[in-house]
């Protein structure tokens, strides 16, 4: 039988909703773990800033721990504010002992957020140092990691170190992996997206790697799945309060960030172009995209599952189901070892999808693919 998995976020709260504890649980829930907490500190803030900051007691910090532990247990840790030099000695030995030991662990060394309030001390940074020992993964921004000493000083703590690009100029944003002793083994690069609603990226980043890992994944895809998490997040931010606004954790659904197939996508004959694009506007779907000179349109549904027309695309009264998965190849690779046979392997296509194709017992067209962020959001989506 499946088990849930089980994250231990000790970290801040953000009584704005848009970071810390409250974004945290967002990211671990909405991936399919269980989100458990041990607050640090209790902060009054909003998207302009940081008002107060009242930090938790460092017993009170261990109780939290020690509570989760003893009954429910714990696959992976994530730390995000830490509170103080005090409390981060205390959760560092605490993560030591036996019933943590093979708990994977995040580090995200937070010291300013995004409105620019700080959030740690010197005295509080300088005891980083046993938790990055600790740590599976550091993924401090670039003003942290200089903080820290740059990609020697954390490396040489013995954990991977993915630098992340966000802060950094220039329309791509690029996130490297290192690791002590091969340097930099993966790299993501992605167009910036231009938000001021990008509160909590941080936080929803590392407690989507913690996630990952606590379900089982290495760490590299864990990194691959919550980038394009923290993206799709960026991508639904409602746009809440006057400055820097929180992310749309609670949008990123039926998007294909989990191994297994995910039913998101029906893509329908049509011999009337605009008679259907009028038609399923009607029904209250949202059209997504529109591109009359090729027959095709998409459009969304309230929950995130889009359904497509394409004049020409099948024999009438026929469709093509389409089924997403994190993993295509990997997944392709396991049915064609048990016999399933395709029509075509796994594609790159112009459109940004991924895809494999092959037909079921009755002749109906199946589409396997996988789309990150290009499925609900394409660049020509409009």
């Amino acid at each position: 039988m499946a088990t849930t998995a089980r994250v231990l976020i000790i970290a801040g709260s953000d009584s704005g909703g848009g970071a810390g504890i409250q974004a945290d649980v967002k990211a671990v829930t909405m991936l399919g773990g269980h989100a458990m907490t041990a607050i640090t500190a209790i902060t009054a803030q909003n998207t302009l800033g940081v008002q107060g900051v009242h930090p938790v007691p460092s017993d009170m910090v261990l109780a939290q721990i020690d509570s989760v532990v003893a009954d429910i247990g714990v696959d992976a840790v994530k730390i995000g504010m830490i509170g103080g030099a005090e409390t981060a000695a205390a959760v560092a030995e605490r993560l030591s002992r036996p019933d943590l030991a093979d708990a994977a662990l995040v580090f995200d060394p937070v010291m300013v957020a995004t409105s620019g309030s700080v959030l740690a001390d010197a005295t509080t940074i300088g005891a980083f140092h046993a938790l990055l020992r600790r740590a599976m993964v550091a993924t401090p921004n670039l003003s942290e990691l200089e903080a820290l000493g740059g990609e020697e000083a954390v490396l040489a703590h013995g954990c991977s170190l993915l630098v992340k690009g966000g802060h950094a100029e220039g329309e791509t944003v690029t996130d490297r992996l290192l690791e002590a002793s091969e340097g930099e083994v993966a790299r993501w690069e992605a167009p910036r997206i231009d938000t001021p609603h990008s509160h909590g990226t941080g936080c929803t980043l590392a407690s989507a790697i913690a996630t990952g890992l606590a379900q089982g994944m290495p760490l590299e895809p864990a990194i691959a799945r919550a980038r394009d998490f923290v993206r799709l997040a960026l991508l639904d931010a409602p746009g809440l309060g006057q400055g820097h606004g929180p992310m749309g954790q609670q949008m990123v659904r039926n998007d294909g960030l989990f191994t297994g197939p995910a039913i998101n996508q029906i893509t329908l004959p049509a011999r009337d172009y605009a008679a259907s694009v009028a038609f399923y506007k009607q029904l209250g779907l949202t059209q997504i995209v529109d591109s009359p000179d090729n027959g095709y349109a998409r459009f969304e549904a309230a929950n995130g599952v889009t359904l497509s027309v394409h004049v020409g695309d099948g024999k009438a009264g026929g469709a093509v189901a389409c089924l997403e998965s994190g993993a295509l190849d990997a997944w392709v690779a396991y049915l064609a070892r048990r016999g399933v046979r395709f029509d075509q392997m796994p594609k790159d296509q112009d459109w940004g999808w991924r895809e494999a194709r092959l037909t079921d017992p009755a002749g109906n067209g199946l589409c396997l693919y996988q789309a990150g962020e290009y499925r609900r959001y394409p660049p020509w989506r409009i």
